[in-house]
């Protein structure tokens, strides 16, 4: 029984430990495409200053402007929702993981219950075998 439940803990930590290797390896991939947002959309954000740019002519200037703004207000908004979904995305995640270690530990319980009373009905069994075979001894002297 030791040895069943030494190998099934072994097998219960290895998985374990595929499990947080898997996390670390998701949030990895989860900030790698943060930064990639970010990073892609961080010069919307930013003023385009540039000395070599000739003076624009002033309704040429307003439409850029609302063109500028209007592309930072549909990116900030989209960034948003995006960053909204990953945190909604993370606690999902976390409480899968949480429910995958509780169901492992519903199973690793229900199999120690199952081994006790594979025991309990050998051990009855067996006691059962010896009063029948104590009855047949006394029967046949």
């Amino acid at each position: 029984m030791n040895a069943t439940i030494r190998s099934e803990e072994i097998e219960s930590n290895t998985a374990e430990a595929e499990v947080d290797n898997n996390l670390a390896a998701v949030s990895e991939v989860e900030a790698g495409i943060r930064d990639f947002v970010r990073n892609d959309i961080a010069y919307l954000r930013r003023p385009v200053a540039s000395p070599e740019t000739a003076p624009l002519e002033p309704n040429t200037e307003a439409t850029v402007n609302n063109v500028n703004s209007l592309i930072q207000r549909v990116a900030g908004t989209s960034l948003a929702e995006i960053e909204k979904l990953i945190a909604e995305l993370e606690s999902l995640r976390d409480l899968l993981h949480a429910e995958g270690q509780r169901v492992q530990r519903e199973i690793s319980g229900y199999a120690q219950l199952s081994s006790a009373a594979m025991k309990s009905t050998r051990m009855i069994a067996d006691n059962v075998t010896q009063w029948k075979r104590a009855a047949d001894g006394l029967r046949n002297s």
